[in-house]
Parts: structure tokens; C-alpha cells; sequence
């Protein structure tokens, strides 16, 4: 089983060191962050003194760099195919706007009926769809790229309009309803745009120009054959580079408070697991390939931590439980989705289209 992580359809097959030990570089990532964190106390200060949207900038541009490659493959002119794809789009909106925050809501009730705090985080966390990492999770799995690049932009514009609506109902209505502790949630809807203009606008325009202006210099075959291969790796080494500055970040915290980190990485751990199973099963059901099957389950298990973790930090400050709950949940989502990479992979061969 072999990640195509950069390399054109075409050029399957051919995979560097990088991609072929993803996982290990991923946990050496993590274990030198945590080891970061620990060493050089004064490292999270520095790394948070500079902020765009409540997210450190040198997490900024890592997600940044990690996000273009991906979309600069993105064939733009077969969005068409996707937008006509009834049964993936409203498969995607019901997973991701009514089943993700309500299955959220309940893990963390049930898990943390006595941790108030985390708990309001872990809500927030299931109510941020996936705007960035998940194009990456996606790619690694052979995901439909455009697919992705669609379902993204629509899960943008949803949270643009809804997120502050569904955090009010999910923390003060629906307890209420239910007599249970309620809470308030304090966010613009431009706030939100901000984020989303920020992670997904200037990669995805970036991604495009590139597309648009090298197909016209050198034509489609030279800018999938020269132009991707070359910067194609920077997606994994903008990861790499993400996940060691938040673990980095977070050090102190992880190592210092295991037990309730462990706490919060239970109800993250199902969620993310019954998401992508839920997403997979729909896939399958509605007869959907396996490229969109995958994307559809992607989409649906990842989450938006860059806008959690500014919404957390910007209501209930930086020191809180909430922040805490928000910068745990990408800590148990990247080796989750990591591990959810190679089970789509060996899932492939159950598609007729994937049987070799």
C-alpha cells in the first residue's frame, strides 16, 4: 500500500522517501514538538506573539505552504462535474451541518458531563468544519482533488452563515431544552470570513493562478509533468512543519495535564472515527467512486482547528479550558486521519473501479 502524496494521476507509483515513510516523519513531527515545548520554554511565547486571526503566524504559513501544492493540482475546469453531483453534495451538507455538530454535542456531554469547559470547547470544535487540513487527508488518500476543492468552498460558506447560529442553539438552546448547564458563544459571522479568507481564500487563489497561468505558458502535460512533481513536496513539508509548532505550542500543557488531555482525546477519538465511517458508508451506499466516496468521508471527519482554537481563545481567553479542548482536537486528528489514509487505501480494492 504506497501514498501518492505529489505526483500526477499519470505518475502514480513513483514515490519519494517522504511519502513512503509518512507516518514515521509524522511522529517524529510530533515527538520533537512535545520535546520543543519542553526544552525551550519561552518557545510558545515567541511562536503566539505574532497572530493572524488568533492563529500564530508561523502555524499560518505552514498551513499555507501545506495547502497550495494541493490545490495548484486541482483541475478547475472539471468543477462542473462535481457541482452537478447531487447525492455527494447533500450527502456532505447533512454529515457535515447536522449529524457532525449534533454527534459532537452528545459525545461530549456524554464523555465530559463534568468538565464544563472542555466541553464547550469540544462543541465548538464539532460545530468548525474542514477548510484545510482535510485537502491534504484527502490527497494522501486519493481523494477526488476537485471534489474536495467544491465540498471545501461549500463547507466555507456555511460557516460564514451559520457557525455563530448553530453555537448559540448547541451551548444555550438545546441545553436548555434538555435542562442541562448552558453557555454563550461570542463570534461574528466576520470573524469567521476572516479565518476562511485567510486558510482557504489565498491558497485556493494561489492554487488557481498557478493553474490558469501555467497551463497557458507551458500547456496541461508540462505543468502536471514539470511544475507539480517540484512543488508537490512542500504539502508534506508544510505539514511536518504545522505539526511541530503546535505540538510545540502545546507542550507544556500535553506533558503537564496528560490525564485531562486523555479526557479530551476520548470523545475526539469516537467522533473522528464514526464520522469517517459514516461518510465511507453513505459513499457506498449511494454508489458513489471511490475517489468521491473518500473526499465525502474526509470532509466529513475533519474539522476546522484553525477557526476553533481563534474562537476559544478569543471568548474564553488563552489560558482556558476551551482553548485547550480547540488545540487538542488537531493534536488526536492528524495521526487519527493519518491512520484513516491507509484504511481508505486498503479499502480501495472493494470498489470495481479500484481491483487490480
Amino acid at each position: 500500500m504506497t501514498l501518492d502524496t505529489h505526483a500526477p494521476d499519470h505518475l502514480a507509483g513513483k514515490l519519494s522517501t517522504l511519502d513512503r515513510y509518512l507516518p514515521v516523519w509524522i511522529g517524529l513531527a510530533m515527538a520533537a514538538g512535545l520535546l520543543l515545548g519542553r526544552l525551550v520554554p519561552g518557545l510558545g511565547g515567541a511562536l503566539s506573539a505574532i497572530e493572524i486571526d488568533g492563529i500564530s503566524l508561523p502555524i499560518a504559513l505552514g498551513l499555507l505552504v501545506m495547502m497550495y501544492p494541493v490545490l495548484a493540482k486541482v483541475r478547475y475546469d472539471r468543477l462542473d462535474t462535481v457541482t452537478h453531483d447531487r447525492p455527494l453534495l447533500i450527502s456532505s451538507l447533512v454529515l457535515n451541518w447536522l449529524v457532525g455538530p449534533a454527534l459532537m454535542f452528545a459525545l461530549a456531554w456524554l464523555l465530559l458531563p463534568d468538565l464544563p469547559e472542555y466541553r464547550t470547547g469540544l462543541i465548538i470544535v464539532g460545530l468548525a468544519r474542514c477548510i484545510a487540513m482535510v485537502i491534504i487527508w484527502n490527497d494522501l488518500a486519493c481523494g477526488d482533488r476537485e471534489a474536495a476543492a467544491v465540498l471545501v468552498a461549500i463547507n466555507s460558506i456555511f460557516q460564514v452563515v451559520a457557525f455563530a447560529a448553530l453555537g448559540w442553539f448547541y451551548l444555550s438552546v438545546l441545553p436548555g431544552w434538555l435542562g442541562l448547564e448552558q453557555a454563550a458563544l461570542d463570534v461574528s459571522p466576520w470573524q469567521i470570513a476572516k479565518s476562511v479568507l485567510i486558510f482557504l481564500g489565498i491558497p485556493l487563489l494561489a492554487g488557481y493562478l498557478s493553474r490558469k497561468v501555467g497551463e497557458a505558458r507551458w500547456g496541461r502535460e508540462a505543468y502536471e509533468r514539470s511544475f507539480l512533481p517540484k512543488v508537490g513536496p512542500w504539502a508534506l513539508y508544510g505539514l511536518l512543519f504545522t505539526i511541530v509548532l503546535l505540538f510545540a505550542l502545546q507542550g507544556d500543557q500535553i506533558t503537564g495535564r496528560p490525564f485531562d488531555v486523555a479526557r479530551i482525546a476520548l470523545p475526539l477519538l469516537a467522533y473522528f472515527a464514526i464520522m469517517w465511517g459514516l461518510g465511507f458508508l453513505t459513499g457506498r451506499l449511494a454508489g458513489l467512486s471511490y475517489e468521491r466516496t473518500t473526499t465525502l468521508a474526509m470532509t466529513a471527519a475533519g474539522n476546522n482547528f484553525e477557526l476553533a482554537i481563534a474562537v476559544a481563545i478569543a471568548t474564553f481567553g488563552v489560558t482556558s479550558g476551551q482553548a485547550l479542548a480547540g488545540v487538542v482536537g488537531p493534536l488526536i486528528e492528524v495521526p487519527v486521519l493519518v491512520g484513516l489514509v491507509y484504511v481508505s487505501l486498503a479499502l480501495r480494492t472493494t470498489f470495481p473501479e479500484g481491483r487490480r
